[in-house]
């Protein structure tokens, strides 16, 4: 934006805050792991490898490389990395232990930015080798169990990304056209597709295991000679909500269907004899987070039923022995993590927390031996850290804190569980990240996305601004209204028909709520939130005119105009349970655009222009409607960030543009 208006400036002293606390949670240039995902033990359970997280600095997105941790000292290294003149590749990640545990395979860019390829690591000699590239981009991979070969899934150069991938595309190969050739777009290429691949390891070829059209969103090994996968019929990132679960022959590619689902599925896992599948089935609303029941199928018989888990909503479900699946997940705002028995529905809860959450987008762990398990473990004022828990509890292997962010005078303010009554007497429950002193506190009400997700007790890192808002004095507050995770399948299935329905007035009565208990200052209100928060957030201020100030990120304007150009227009069919053809139905109804006249509230959105999920087109019309009403409203889009802008700079721009936002508009002085 060219326009440097009160609206589009920032602070120097404000951006420099912002850039610090970042810097204080990843010690840029430093070499310092910061983050993990993608945890994997090693057959001896002597150690553990990872994606690590490492900032080269704050002007780009940091680096992935393969952490190793020796569970029994804690030393940490990372390992395998390329040489000099590769330095700046982006990322090596999902490291994975051959069942001997002498090599570890993982991908790697090394050879082309953003291209993720097969390398296969000895351990002991430090020896990486490198296979044949494929024709796409490598997402996942395991081991066969007999450790000859690798399952290796597979997207089509320039496919569609979940949101939780950033809602943008795989890398897009140009294929020597020029620069002014158009990106064209037949809705069938065969580029766009996703599929399995076998490597065998000792001849080094590779072959489609998977028939073409057929779009693999998952698989894994069954036996040596076949796969089981969740399946769709198309490559559309839509098709997946209505996608099932086959299995395939490896050398044959034929296909057996084996369970469509009501809802949706994910996760797919099997047991070490093949006797059984499992799949976590649940009301979604995105690709790659799904939290629900566990369903077991024999495929002996072919009976499917539902694994009985106390009452866990299940992120990750693993198969211990033939028998025994261990499952972590939310229990309302608890993380739970137990075993279940397949054959007398046996459950025993092995540990479970209000102060510790584990796993990125929701809860995962890598199996060890005697019911032990690893996690990347956190907490609001608990940088991230590698954990071992098991039926003792929960223990800190290794903190991957920085010495700023882990010094006690870091964290000034304290979270805690809320809970309080809709309208309906329906209880909910959020998070209040409280400043020190008393109240009442401004109020940003931060709405997660999904809608079907849930906020948790994670690291303040993860929490964009909540920080820096709260040093000032300001509050946050993350509610888990109907539709979210971790109270049932009926519960998120509340949202399902009726988005800005119901769950305005869970918002609504929330802020009273807290400002009945003398915690929010009733005229000192923001609310923000990103993708369904973002919509959320929009939609608010055109039912309510009590905001001070909002900021959507990445939102939902227009319904109508989502529905033709997302990436994703099955998931507003169902979850409006409409048609966007149909005159005055709930694609014009619930479309913040369609209420911009009632709109007070100045609003600045925040959007990134390869984004997929909710195009930028959506806050435009947003953003133009309200300039046309006189209503003060700021459009900042990001021209190279996808879904939720996460990328350096960019997160530290846009961090600085929302504390800023609220600060103003709450009179507060900005430091």
């Amino acid at each position: 934006m060219t326009n440097r208006s009160a609206g589009d400036a920032v602070s120097p002293a404000l951006h420099s805050e912002v850039r610090g606390f970042f810097g204080a949670l990843h010690a840029p240039g430093t070499q310092s792991i910061t983050d993990a995902c993608d945890l994997c033990v090693s057959p001896d359970g002597r150690s553990a490898a990872f994606t690590a997280s490492v900032f080269l600095d704050l002007n780009s997105a940091p680096v992935t490389r393969i952490g190793m941790l020796a569970l029994d000292t804690g030393t940490l290294e990372i390992r395998f990395a390329a040489d000099a003149a590769q330095a700046l590749y982006s990322g090596d990640r999902l490291p994975r232990y051959s069942p001997d545990g002498r090599r570890v395979a993982f991908l790697s860019d090394r050879g082309e930015r953003g291209n993720f390829q097969l390398y296969v690591a000895d351990i002991a000699h430090n020896r990486v080798e490198e296979f044949p590239a494929l024709d796409g981009v490598i997402e996942s991979l395991a081991w066969s169990p007999g450790g000859s070969r690798l399952l290796l899934g597979v997207a089509g150069f320039g496919a569609d990304m979940a949101g939780a991938q950033g809602g943008a595309t795989t890398l897009r190969k140009s294929r020597g056209s020029p620069d002014w050739f158009p990106t064209v777009d037949t809705g069938d290429a065969d580029n766009l597709w996703r599929s399995a691949y076998v490597v065998d390891l000792n001849t080094r070829r590779c072959h489609r295991a998977s028939p073409l059209k057929l779009n693999i969103w998952e698989s894994v090994w069954l036996k040596e000679s076949q796969l089981a996968a969740i399946v769709s019929d198309s490559h559309g990132e839509g098709s997946w909500y209505s996608a099932r679960l086959v299995t395939i022959d490896v050398a044959s590619t034929a296909v057996r269907n084996r369970y469509v689902p009501q809802d949706q599925i994910g996760c797919p896992a099997v047991s070490p004899q093949g006797r059984y599948a499992s799949v976590i089935e649940a009301v979604c609303s995105d690709r790659l987070i799904v939290c629900g029941t566990v369903q077991i199928l024999s495929l002996e018989t072919g009976e499917v039923r539902r694994l009985n888990t106390g009452n866990v909503d299940v992120t990750q479900a693993s198969w211990r022995d033939e028998e025994t699946v261990v499952f972590v997940g939310h229990r309302g705002l608890e993380t739970v993590l137990g075993t279940a028995n397949v054959t007398d529905d046996r459950v025993s809860e092995h540990w479970a927390s209000l102060e510790r959450t584990i796993g990125a987008w929701y809860p995962s762990v890598a199996l060890m031996a005697n019911d032990a398990v690893l996690a990347v473990g956190e907490a609001y004022a608990v940088p991230p850290e590698i954990a071992r828990i098991d039926r003792a509890g929960y223990r800190a292997v290794r903190s991957l804190g920085t010495p700023a962010s882990a010094a006690p005078e870091f964290n000034t303010a304290n979270i805690e569980p809320i809970a309080w009554k809709a309208r309906d007497g329906l209880e909910m429950q959020g998070w209040l990240v409280k400043p020190p002193g008393m109240g009442p506190f401004p109020v940003v009400m931060d709405i997660h996305g999904g809608p079907v997700w849930a906020c948790r007790n994670r690291w303040q890192g993860r929490l964009r601004g909540a920080k820096v808002l709260a040093d000032r004095g300001i509050a946050s507050f993350y509610p888990n209204p109907r539709g979210s995770s971790g109270r049932g399948s009926e519960f998120a299935r509340l949202v399902k028909g009726d988005m800005g329905g119901e769950d305005t007035y869970d918002y609504l009565s929330a802020m009273d709520a807290l400002a009945a208990r003398g915690i929010a200052d009733p005229a000192r209100l923001g609310v923000t939130g990103i993708s369904y928060g973002g919509f959320m957030s929009a939609w608010l201020v055109t039912q309510d005119a009590r905001f001070a100030a909002a900021v959507p990120i990445s939102p939902v304007s227009n319904w109508y105009s989502q529905h033709h150009t997302s990436q994703i227009p099955f998931f507003d069919a169902l979850f409006l349970d409409g048609k966007p053809l149909a005159p005055d139905g709930l694609y014009f109804k619930r479309s913040p655009l369609m209420s911009a006249h009632r709109v007070s509230t100045p609003v600045l959105q925040l959007t990134g222009a390869c984004d997929q999920n909710t195009p930028p087109t959506q806050a435009l019309e947003f953003h133009r409607a309200l300039l046309e009403r006189g209503v003060r409203s700021v459009l900042a889009t990001y021209p190279t960030s996808g879904h939720g802008i996460r990328g350096f700079p960019e997160v530290i721009d846009a961090t600085a543009r929302y504390v800023a936002w609220f600060i103003e508009h709450f009179e507060q002085e900005i430091a």
